[in-house]
């Protein structure tokens, strides 16, 4: 298997564990490896110097090595989960559903995260060496191009996020769904699309910008998660993990809800009920089954365990003074794109 990434603007995308599963006519698809998870891209060369990627992960962090050959203009959409990427000097903020992200890739080196160990979203890169007059022989008469995007919407080192999107949704909704024969020229026409509307849309105000917080902040939210996780079935108030994690309540509670998509409560009871219903499930279905497949009349001490445990789990959710709120929807099975690679 071919190992670095894919490449555009005459540079690559190398990141830790990446590996090339299958490549033909025109679409490519990456996968990538660490400790924490893994994830794929499924990359297709739509125009000469344009590239779409839909990226698919299911891992807390991606380790990126990429440098631009040449200049490079991206347009990222988040269908879901999260993504951490930096917002200024020792600053970072958060991608949630439904965002749009304009960037340079100036700051497309070292380590991404995703707090809630899935993404799922589509990039579409542009090498701005090649990618504007292949646009205006593809289309006579285009009339944007991607420089004037990066113009209009006065982009540097940093990215420029539109959040809830909403404007954009239908374009990019739609280009999750193709079907497989028409697949490269609708994504020449959503593309074009894109542009048109980025070239037209209001751009978001300053002051409208979601907040950005320091890297120290970030880590001792991840540390707070992390004590949730390992203290499952116990009480914490938000006070107490305030003054733990020696980290200010407000800034506390507005670093988490970025990071997570949700309150520290809402966060807890999701999680717990997720983790009781794999419990009750599991265990309780093959205690259900177990009398009549092995002939004895109570379950094990390690049914009784688990079982214990989830019903714990499902009382302490309901007691907590940090779990209110309804759970939220749980992550949907990521959206296959595959290129087929065989008959």
């Amino acid at each position: 298997m071919k190992e670095s990434g894919p490449r555009l603007g005459g540079g690559a995308f190398p990141a830790q564990g990446a590996q090339l599963l299958a490549e033909k006519d025109g679409c490519a698809v990456w996968q990538f490896r660490n400790e924490s998870g893994e994830g794929t891209m499924t990359v297709y060369d739509v125009f000469p110097g344009v590239m779409l990627s839909f990226n698919d992960f299911h891992m807390a962090r991606y380790e990126s090595a990429y440098v631009a050959g040449r200049p490079l203009f991206a347009i990222d959409h988040c269908r879901e989960g999260r993504m951490e990427y930096a917002a200024g000097e020792n600053a970072v903020a958060y991608t949630g559903a439904g965002d749009m992200k304009l960037d340079l890739r100036r700051q497309h080196t070292g380590v991404f995260r995703f707090p809630s160990s899935h993404y799922h979203g589509l990039t579409v890169a542009f090498d701005l060496e090649t990618a504007s007059s292949s646009l205006s022989q593809q289309v006579q008469d285009f009339p944007v191009t991607p420089e004037q995007i990066i113009t209009r919407w006065q982009l540097g080192d940093y990215p420029k996020v539109v959040h809830g999107a909403d404007v954009m949704e239908h374009i990019f909704g739609e280009m999750y769904r193709v079907p497989e024969r028409i697949r490269i020229p609708y994504f020449r026409v959503k593309i074009l699309e894109m542009l048109l509307y980025l070239d037209t849309i209001s751009i978001p105000d300053e002051t409208e910008e979601q907040p950005y917080f320091y890297r120290t902040q970030v880590e001792k939210v991840q540390a707070i998660h992390d004590f949730l996780v390992e203290h499952i079935s116990e009480n914490h108030t938000q006070e107490e993990l305030s003054r733990r994690f020696d980290l200010p309540l407000t800034a506390m509670k507005a670093c988490f809800r970025s990071a997570y998509g949700a309150s520290i409560g809402a966060w807890l009871t999701d999680y717990r009920m997720n983790r009781a219903a794999e419990l009750r499930y599991s265990p309780l279905t093959a205690a259900a089954r177990f009398p009549q497949e092995s002939g004895r009349t109570l379950p094990s001490p390690g049914f009784r365990t688990a079982i214990s445990f989830a019903y714990r789990l499902l009382r302490y959710t309901a007691s907590d003074p940090l779990s209110r709120g309804s759970p939220t929807p749980g992550c949907a099975p990521p959206n296959s794109h595959r290129c087929r690679t065989g008959p």
